[in-house]
């Protein structure tokens, strides 16, 4: 068995984020949560991560997040997740049923092979902002909820992405991005999970 650091996890690192509108039909949130729609839409995020030391493990992720809502309360849900780290893998799974599956990564963590690349198009200016967030996910038929809190330094962006056609976020290829970030820095501590 993959042994991995106990939570929270105090990851540092740098990213791309880019959020958008996709069809709703097939998409899916935890039991006594919905997602958050706008006119069919759900509200999806694509995201690539490297998190960097003096993070417990230093590794790439991809991840697809979708906005889900319990009443007014908002949570980030990851159904689909890929990292470079088997240790990640099972730490994500076991302590916050995130369903985090193994890629090989290149182009400096830019592409996950077979599943999407992004390039970066243009940056401007930088934000200091705090960042909190809950993220939700199913485990045993009930939705577990583990909070996320830090800060992070963003720039608005232009970032580029590709899915690839028979890879398993094809369907991102419809995301009609929102808006789009480089995270220059972050710091985030994410857990321990609401048992």
């Amino acid at each position: 068995m993959t042994s991995f650091p106990s939570e929270p996890w105090d990851l540092y690192g740098h990213g791309l984020v880019t959020v958008g509108l996709l069809p709703a039909q097939g998409l899916s949130a935890p039991p006594g949560t919905r997602l958050v729609t706008i006119r069919g839409r759900a509200i999806v995020g694509a995201v690539l991560l490297q998190y960097t030391a003096p993070s417990p493990l230093t590794y790439h992720e991809l991840m697809a997040a979708v906005l889900v809502r319990r009443g007014l309360r908002l949570f980030v849900h990851i159904p689909d997740i890929w990292v470079d780290s088997p240790a990640s893998r099972a730490g994500g799974r076991a302590l916050w049923a995130i369903p985090k599956e193994l890629a090989d990564f290149e182009d400096h963590g830019l592409r996950a092979v077979g599943i999407a690349s992004a390039r970066l198009r243009r940056i401007r200016g930088t934000l200091k902002t705090p960042a909190g967030f809950r993220v939700a996910q199913e485990r045993d038929g009930r939705a577990l909820v583990t909070p996320v809190r830090g800060s992070a330094a963003v720039s608005p962006a232009r970032v580029g992405w590709t899915f690839e056609a028979a890879g398993p976020l094809a369907q991102l290829a419809d995301l009609r991005p929102l808006a789009h970030l480089v995270i220059r820095r972050f710091h985030l501590v994410f857990g321990p999970a609401d048992r």
